[in-house]
């Protein structure tokens, strides 16, 4: 018989810092918020190498706008999104819950429409190609989806489905059954999903697209199509070890399901760019 006692207990604290009760009503500084902070400032560092070697040219007062954009289009996209995709009978109980991001739920799905709605507006703005911009940014994605899944195994959520691997975690938030194997009722190990996540969605895609982006010239446009091509099949992938958090669409997890339409969205593109240079 296994031993539950095998198993990593998570108690991790979703706080960096935690602060005494103040008239503010502050808790502290979470993981999670750091996560998003360091995402972009990831971004803000890298868009400022491009300029310098020339990749990428753009001067700090563009750099700034379109950093703006970005975030804008990440916090409005990811929100919205998730209440839309994930929560929608509470958001049409409660639409002002779109303002509650204290209570968590953000969508990477509803983040990538935010995304390249913010490009939209960038690109008439600034009269720059809307392509290329979106194969630099691509480049910025995967620092800003690592860091969001590691901060989602800190706090233990979205944990994976049930396991009995040797690198299994307990989540003591996670539902308690009663496990045969172990004979044992409370949680049960899982996949520690949210780092598989995290290495696919983050560490291997940002592998894939710096080494497109510095050693190969691909056409604009399809850089930008074959991240999105990639991220939905590592996000496929990644969820057969992630235990659904909604009810599923056609047999699949509401990840897999929206990531269909992220590999449509990527081959659609891709398909646009090799009709104009064969045009």
């Amino acid at each position: 018989m296994i031993e539950q006692s095998q198993y990593w207990v998570h108690d991790l604290s979703p706080f960096l810092i935690r602060f005494p009760e103040n008239p503010l009503g502050l808790d502290g500084i979470r993981y999670y918020g750091l996560a998003y902070l360091l995402g972009f400032l990831a971004a803000w560092l890298l868009l400022r190498l491009y300029d310098a070697k020339g990749k990428f040219v753009i001067d700090a007062d563009a750099r700034a706008t379109l950093m703006t954009a970005m975030i804008i289009g990440v916090l409005a996209g990811g929100r919205l999104g998730y209440m839309l995709l994930y929560d929608l009978d509470a958001f049409l109980a409660n639409p002002l819950l779109i303002v509650r991001v204290d209570q968590g739920g953000m969508a990477s799905h509803g983040g990538f429409v935010g995304v390249i709605l913010a490009l939209v507006w960038f690109a008439r703005k600034h009269r720059c190609g809307f392509l290329r911009l979106g194969d630099v940014v691509v480049t910025l994605a995967p620092l800003g989806l690592m860091f969001g899944r590691i901060a989602n195994f800190i706090n233990g959520e979205l944990w994976g489905r049930v396991t009995t691997a040797s690198w299994a975690v307990i989540f003591p938030n996670s539902p308690k059954n009663y496990n045969a194997l172990l004979q044992t009722y409370g949680p049960e190990p899982r996949h520690p999903s949210q780092l598989y996540e995290a290495a696919l969605e983050g560490g291997l895609m940002l592998a894939y697209v710096q080494w497109r982006f510095w050693c190969t010239r691909p056409p604009a446009g399809q850089l930008g199509g074959e991240f999105l091509i990639g991220y939905g099949i590592v996000r496929i992938f990644g969820e057969l070890f992630r235990e659904p958090d909604a009810a599923l669409l056609l047999g699949l997890s509401r990840g897999q399901f929206y990531s269909v339409f992220i590999i449509l969205a990527g081959a659609v593109t891709i398909w646009i760019v090799r009709r104009k240079r064969s045009a």
